[in-house]
């Protein structure tokens, strides 16, 4: 392994409190190359910024939007979900949503008690059910989805609308070309 060079974290280098987001992303590509021979630095850097700017609009928007309501980002999701695509089987919700069938099983327990959400026989079979809105959840969804929805807006106002499109078709061009390789994932 090689000596660490002046200007890293803990050997001389910027403080704790100097090193943000992007100068640590620089810090780990120069080691992950020049320490273990990692060359694909391109790749993590684009991952590492893809799931950072994911999780600052995740918990910005659970945070502004749905904990002050006593929601999670989860419980929104499957709301949402059921709302626009319902009635739905508890296994197409978790297909649409990313879930696994267990979260969405405990979450539709608690959305159930809350009166947002309602499990009916489904026609399939005697064992299948089917999630739908109550009338208090369709409310709920039409108020909260308002109120994200300009948020997401807000967020979003930094691209014009040509860039907006184009992050939309890359990030397509990147989920979907996940079948030339062997990817695990719920979806």
């Amino acid at each position: 392994m090689a000596a660490h060079e002046p200007g890293e974290p803990g050997q001389g280098g910027p403080s704790d409190d100097e090193l943000d987001f992007w100068s640590f992303v620089e810090l780990a590509n120069r080691r992950l190359y020049r320490e273990y021979g990692f060359r694909h630095q391109l790749a993590t850097q684009l991952l590492l910024t893809l799931n950072r700017a994911s999780n600052i609009v995740t918990y910005d928007l659970e945070a502004s939007i749905h904990r002050p309501r006593g929601r999670s980002w989860s419980g929104f999701r499957l709301l949402f979900v059921v709302w626009l695509a319902g009635p739905l089987e508890p296994k197409k919700a978790a297909e649409l949503t990313g879930m696994s069938r267990a979260a969405v099983s405990n979450l539709t327990k608690t959305l159930v008690a809350d009166g947002l959400l309602e499990r009916d026989p489904g026609t399939r079979d005697g064992r299948s059910v089917l999630l739908s809105l109550t009338d208090a959840g369709h409310e709920e969804m039409v108020t909260v989805f308002g109120e994200q929805n300009e948020r997401e807006r807000d967020w979003v106002d930094v691209l014009s609308a040509e860039e907006q499109r184009i992050l939309v078709m890359l990030l397509d061009k990147l989920v979907s070309g996940r079948e030339d390789f062997d990817v695990r994932g719920r979806t």
